[in-house]
């Protein structure tokens, strides 16, 4: 059994008894050097080893070179809250851990403010990119930040200033429940802080300027949300393909033919567990997907240049598909057939009748639906108003059948 010990700011002193009794009794004592600076060595006299960088790899090895003694490794606050506690529960089994949880910073961070945790989002800025803090911003929403290093205070500022949320209130509270407490206080538009400690958490009054984009959290965000040449599915074909879709957290979508990546993007927008893969032959348009990921919170859509089928080989077994162009290319549908795991969805659209006829060859051999989608919009005529016909699109939905190859 391994120990795992949650420790705060307040060090020794703020832990309880029965955390106390394990790192005295522990032969091996592992942790960051701030946390196991905070041991007194009369109390805690085993040997003292700091993690080595990076982290996860070394977990393994590190652990068996200790095999058979007591060991205790420290966690900052609540180990399985953003946590070595995790990483520990992959490797070893939780069969093998003794938890010891400590506040977490949420839980003080919550306290200090007055906050429902239970109604306050927490977002994690450790090892992930600033841009996933986009998707989280709604006008008056509350947000929890996790912040890592000194600067994160003054980039969250910068991005919300870019992203048109400049009038969003920043407090950002540093060492929660230790002697050195201090809250910092203003709003992103004149945030005057450069640098703040490095154990902090950043809490976010969400204020979305007024011409700001309002980005809702259904699918079908506007079509001006995105840059695009054209090659973009428009906003209400875009929802009823993710509605066909049905994104479920962890899931993986294959996006092929990006285009300008809005299905990709809204699938990952769908839940902060969903992953996708943008197939795109552009190397402009393939740039320009990243670009509208970062835009919109979800930067880890990860973007293949390549042409398809060629391209999709090795990639991960996707959960659905969605194949926007390139229908009529030889293999293109067989490939993606293939690749789908039983229960599989699959959604292609089209407008070209040359591609419509492939979709009704398949729709009569697999199944699954087929349906037209055709959308028209008021628009003047002379002085009065009509509507203007866009381009039906055809779409085939289906789930792959278990036996079906």
């Amino acid at each position: 059994m391994v120990t795992v010990v949650g420790i705060g700011a307040d060090g020794w002193d703020g832990l309880p008894e029965t955390s106390r009794r394990a790192l005295r009794s522990a032969e091996v004592l592992i942790g960051g050097p701030r946390q196991l600076d905070l041991l007194p060595v009369a109390d805690c006299p085993g040997t003292r080893v700091t993690w080595p960088s990076p982290l996860r790899p070394a977990v393994p090895g590190l652990l068996a070179a200790h095999e058979g003694r007591r060991v205790a490794v420290l966690a900052s606050g609540d180990p399985l809250f953003y946590g070595i506690g995790r990483t520990l529960a992959e490797i070893l089994g939780p069969d093998r851990l003794h938890v010891l949880p400590h506040p977490s910073s949420v839980s003080y961070a919550c306290a200090r403010l007055g906050w429902p945790l239970e109604a306050t989002e927490t977002v994690s800025l450790v090892a992930r990119p600033l841009d996933a803090l986009t998707a989280a911003l709604h006008d008056g929403r509350r947000l929890l930040l996790l912040g890592e290093g000194p600067d994160s205070p003054a980039r969250v500022a910068a991005l919300l200033r870019e992203r048109g949320w400049g009038g969003t209130r920043i407090r950002v509270l540093e060492q929660l429940g230790g002697p050195r407490e201090r809250l910092l206080d203003g709003t992103a538009a004149d945030w005057p802080h450069e640098r703040a400690d490095a154990l902090h958490v950043l809490a976010l009054d969400c204020v979305r300027d007024p011409d700001t984009l309002r980005l809702g959290t259904t699918p079908g965000l506007p079509d001006e949300a995105y840059e695009h040449d054209g090659q973009l599915t428009k906003r209400y074909v875009r929802a009823a393909t993710l509605a066909a879709l049905a994104p479920a957290p962890g899931e993986l979508l294959w996006d092929v033919g990006g285009g300008s990546g809005s299905i990709g993007v809204e699938w990952m927008r769908a839940h902060r567990a969903c992953r996708a893969v943008a197939v795109e032959r552009s190397p402009e348009r393939a740039a320009r997907i990243a670009r509208n990921a970062a835009a919109l919170g979800v930067p880890g859509l990860k973007v293949v240049t390549g042409a398809a089928p060629g391209a999709l080989a090795g990639l991960d077994t996707p959960d659905a598909i969605f194949i926007g162009g390139g229908l009529t290319a030889p293999g293109l549908l067989d490939a993606c057939w293939d690749a789908l795991p039983p229960g599989g969805r699959l959604v292609a659209n089209t407008v070209t009748l040359e591609s419509e006829a492939v979709l009704a060859a398949r729709h009569r051999r697999h199944g699954g639906e087929l349906i037209r989608l055709a959308v028209a919009a008021a628009v003047p005529v002379g002085g009065f108003t009509g509507w203007r016909q866009a381009m039906p699109v055809t779409q085939w939905s289906v789930t792959k059948g278990s036996g079906e190859g």
